[in-house]
């Protein structure tokens, strides 16, 4: 059977190794209940009118599956697919991130034209949509690629 996150016995209580496994072991839960908790977010919010907002709808529950894949089944693979889907995070909260603020100049431009500057940087920042909500999904996929690269640099209990 293979090594799993959840319910392999694991290395001797009070080692130093069983204290990384608790920690990784915490890692992937919190990772799993903040994609989750965000894609519940953004349904609510209903996140879905523009074919891009999609996006995360998408990632952020498969981000959620694959943490759980590679809780269950540690190996290669399952590190491999978490490695791409956190990757894809990354790079989709950032592209996030730029739509929203880009979207926020636009509106600011149509409601005060003569806007430029910091004011208008101030106000694609606090406006309709929030510029760093995607920011999240950033910082998601950061905490699986550095889980990630600790699992695979010989950091295993």
């Amino acid at each position: 059977m293979p090594d799993s996150a959840f319910t392999h016995p694991g290395p001797l209580p009070g080692t130093p190794a069983a204290a990384l496994r608790r920690i990784r072991t915490a890692l992937l839960v919190l990772m799993v209940a903040a994609c989750l908790g965000t894609t519940v977010e953004l349904l609510l919010l209903e996140h879905y009118d523009d074919p891009w907002q999609f996006t995360p709808l998408v990632l952020l529950p498969l981000g959620a599956a694959v943490t759980v894949w590679h809780a269950r089944r540690p190996g290669s693979a399952s590190l491999g697919g978490l490695r791409v889907v956190m990757a894809l995070l990354v790079i989709s909260g950032g592209v996030g991130s730029l739509l929203h603020y880009l979207g926020n100049v636009e509106f600011a431009r149509e409601r005060t034209p003569e806007l430029a500057g910091f004011a208008l940087f101030r106000e694609a920042m606090t406006g309709a949509t929030p510029a760093l909500a995607p920011g999240t999904m950033m910082l998601l996929g950061a905490l699986g690629l550095v889980y990630s690269v600790a699992a695979r640099g010989g950091l295993r209990s």
